[in-house]
């Protein structure tokens, strides 16, 4: 496969997915790079992800506002300008501080993050979240809910 560089201007994104809370923008997917992939997530305050795992490395870095993460049980309140980085496997999820927070994600080789935003966004409608559906569509996309 043949990668070849590119360049991306705001007005050149595709609209931004919801996934359940969370405003995702896909910047580079895994086919567009040849590795990795990049998105920009935006959450309204109290919203994010259970604890989860997978088999790919994954950075996020807080670009406006507050996020607490929780890796491996440990929780950590990061500010704008913190980078957290989470390998493959690890048990992981976060929660958008007060008033919202905006982070960049920066998904590893293998990665099925993008695969995933997207079929949450076309199978699980607005509104309160269908749990065991979208457990289900995790699990199609290679990712395993914290018990």
């Amino acid at each position: 496969m043949s990668v070849r560089h590119f360049i991306l201007r705001p007005d050149q994104r595709k609209p931004a997915l919801n996934v359940v809370g969370t405003q995702v923008s896909i910047l580079a997917g895994h086919a567009a790079t040849g590795s990795f992939g990049i998105t920009l997530q935006r959450g309204d305050e109290g919203t994010g992800p259970p604890p989860h795992s997978h088999d790919w490395d994954e950075a996020f870095y807080v670009l406006e506002g507050e996020i607490h993460f929780q890796c491996d049980g440990e929780i950590d309140a990061c500010s704008a300008g913190t980078l957290v980085y989470v390998p493959r496997g690890t048990v992981h999820g976060f929660r958008y501080g007060k008033g919202g927070a905006q982070m960049l994600e920066v998904t590893g080789a293998g990665a099925l993050a993008t695969d995933l935003f997207t079929a949450v966004d076309e199978e699980i409608p607005a509104g309160p979240p269908d749990i065991p559906r979208i457990v289900e569509v995790l699990r199609r996309n290679g990712v395993t809910v914290a018990e």
